[in-house]
């Protein structure tokens, strides 16, 4: 059986318009790898209703898992909990197990107007647990909506994660070549990939200060496969007269 399949979105202005970089994506992408999740498709998106709704419906229905980062928050550009709403075709409605914690929590006096639409879900979602900040993250279906801020995503998706579906763990195996042309491999490389299918094979230029090279990467859930297809990359990168190096890149 296949590994249950997902994929990202990534919700903000901030993110399109360069003044925040995502830290997200990477964190996701090696807890799922780890949980045998395939990731497969990363979007991101303007906080616009209808972007997001149709992005949210698109791929909720292409794959097994949608994670959303961003625009949970208590400010007028944070709508993402109403357009998974409308993405559903559900009201959008206070979560009163949410708000009653988040006005104990902070005093009737501070939960204000901004800060109760973080209590706000569409009716059905289950809450993700926010140990940092209080106000949660929610699941529907199978999207689970979390937060932009990344320690504050990370620990909403720590708490999401022993409810996700696994699959077998999906490995890498990196061997990198100090001084090794990219297109002196190509040919090589592309015989590897024929001869193991069911691994995926790149090979990524990199430079360190004066030096420079490229490292080749499998990736997989058959480690035999793995291992088999970076020795042979190994080799490749030992008939150029290049010392092959495990690992990436330091």
């Amino acid at each position: 059986m296949s590994n249950p399949t997902c994929a990202i979105i990534i919700i903000g202005n901030e993110i399109l318009s360069g003044r925040t970089q995502d830290a997200n994506i990477q964190f996701i992408a090696r807890r799922a790898a780890e949980r045998g999740l395939n990731l497969a498709e990363i979007r991101v998106i303007p906080d616009i209703p209808a972007r997001i709704i149709a992005t949210v419906n698109e791929l909720r229905a292409a794959f097994d898992l949608v994670f959303t980062t961003g625009g949970i928050g208590p400010t007028h550009d944070d709508i993402t909990s109403e357009c998974i709403a409308a993405a559903f075709g559900m009201p959008w409605e206070i979560h009163q197990p949410t708000f009653d914690l988040m006005q104990a929590r902070m005093g009737a006096e501070a939960f204000n107007t901004a800060r109760q639409r973080m209590a706000t879900m569409p009716r059905g979602a289950v809450p993700i647990e926010n140990a940092i900040s209080l106000a949660p993250g929610f699941s529907i279906g199978n999207v689970h909506v979390m937060a932009g801020v990344p320690r504050i995503m990370q620990a909403m998706f720590m708490a999401l994660e022993p409810s996700l579906p696994q699959g077998t763990p999906i490995i890498m195996r990196t061997v990198h070549g100090i001084g090794v042309m990219e297109g002196s491999i190509a040919a090589g490389l592309s015989a590897i990939q024929d001869s193991f299918s069911g691994i995926d094979l790149g090979s990524y230029p990199f430079r360190r200060g004066a030096e420079g090279g490229v490292a080749i990467v499998a990736k997989g859930t058959d480690i035999t496969a793995l291992d088999a297809a970076i020795a042979q990359a190994s080799a490749l990168i030992a008939a150029q007269k290049i010392t092959p190096i495990p690992g990436e890149p330091g």
